[in-house]
């Protein structure tokens, strides 16, 4: 290492390493990755570094990943603008969020396909350094169940077609992370075995299917089901549904929104009793109206009302979230009883092996990327780093990066 590089040492502070705490921890790093973490006991490793020192009571932990956002402050993939990605990735560290997927809704195909071929020349681009990273794409509809549409529109709901799918998979250069479909429509099997063999996730949302129908998309390479509880089949002793087959087989992942409102705190106990801090991924499914207050607002060509934490259609169903990540790791400790190691498994660590970039992000571990939030003593975030470089400090917000 030449004397050029930029270090920066973050100290003091419990440093979460392998599943747990430990006092007085440190963090090195060079450029864009962790080079050194451990306790400052054992080490003197100041020289030639900008040093931030914390507090005792704050913690060092990976930043959170959210496979399952579409919009921020005002913007929304669907937008398909470069201004719109880089509002959203801006933002996010603010609530602890390093990295996402770029979270597509039902909608024409030639919106669906501005909103691919931008998400792709944004993450082939220099995405600017700072800012959360979009790590992909999450392609939610359309090809859905039509009877669990919730907030997709119903009106560009359509049959699974898997020459179409394929060449949105192509336009989008491989940057299509995951879909979330519905397996039981005519087509649906074959389709998940394709994406299988691309190496995209197939999680299963907006579906009616049955127990037996969750199991054979299962068997054809699902791994995930998209929004647990949130317009799916639910739990019935006779027909144990998409929410049974969640809780029954251990290679599903589950993502959850946690904001109290979505699902009552109770049932994501119940959730948490089932999958383990494990087979629970945290996610917002946050939209544009997110940082901007109560009003009324736009989601997928549909007008969505903003009260409080509550976002509803004019039909009054729920419409996405306004729902911070931070917030859901305090909403999850508070809703099951968990500690935060098992929170940052859900809302860093399995994100990251969900998407098969565990290899690269969700741990502090020594060569990855330099993704770290530091929660101050009653776990809101105080600084979070993307990459590198300090993105949001909750004294002085968002840095500004030229």
């Amino acid at each position: 290492m030449t004397g050029k590089v930029n270090a920066i040492l973050l100290k003091g502070g419990q440093l979460y390493v392998d599943g747990q705490f430990h006092e007085n921890g440190y963090v090195k790093i060079e450029g864009e990755r962790i080079v050194d973490v451990g306790s400052m006991i054992e080490h003197d490793v100041e020289r030639g570094c900008q040093v931030f020192e914390l507090e005792p009571a704050c913690k060092i932990i990976p930043g959170f990943i959210d496979i399952h956002i579409h919009g921020a402050a005002n913007a929304d993939t669907m937008d398909a603008t470069t201004e719109a990605l880089e509002t959203i990735a801006n933002v996010l560290p603010s609530e602890g969020t390093t990295s996402f997927l770029a979270t597509l809704i039902t909608s024409t195909e030639e919106c669906i396909e501005n909103a691919l071929v931008n998400a792709k020349d944004y993450i082939e681009g220099t995405q600017p350094i700072g800012h959360a990273d979009v790590l992909g794409i999450h392609l939610e509809g359309p090809f859905i169940n039509p009877k669990r549409a919730g907030a997709q529109p119903l009106s560009h709901i359509r049959p699974h077609d898997q020459r179409q799918l394929e060449q949105w998979l192509d336009l989008a250069g491989g940057h299509i992370k995951q879909v979330t479909l519905a397996p039981e429509q005519a087509g649906g099997l074959s389709i998940v075995e394709m994406l299988t063999r691309r190496g995209v996730v197939t999680s299963i949302g907006h579906s009616d299917a049955t127990y037996e129908e969750v199991v054979a998309a299962v068997q054809c390479g699902a791994t995930c089901v998209t929004h647990l509880y949130n317009q799916m089949r639910g739990l019935h002793h006779r027909e144990p549904g998409v929410v049974g087959a969640a809780f029954l087989l251990d290679e599903v992942k589950a993502e959850i929104i946690v904001d109290g409102i979505h699902i009552r705190p109770e049932m994501v106990k119940l959730a948490y009793k089932q999958k383990g801090k494990d087979g629970l991924i945290l996610i917002t499914d946050s939209m544009r109206a997110k940082y901007l207050g109560d009003g009324e607002y736009d989601l997928g060509g549909q007008q969505v009302t903003v009260a409080g934490e509550m976002s509803v259609l004019e039909d009054g169903s729920l419409a996405g979230s306004v729902l911070k990540m931070g917030n859901a790791v305090k909403n999850m400790m508070a809703f099951t009883g968990c500690g935060l190691p098992e929170a940052i498994t859900m809302a860093s660590e399995n994100p990251a092996k969900h998407l098969n970039l565990f290899g690269r992000k969700g741990s502090l571990t020594i060569g990855k990327d330099a993704d770290i939030v530091i929660l101050d003593q009653h776990h809101d975030v105080s600084m979070t780093f993307c990459r590198g470089t300090l993105a949001f400090t909750a004294k002085g917000g968002r840095h500004a990066h030229h």
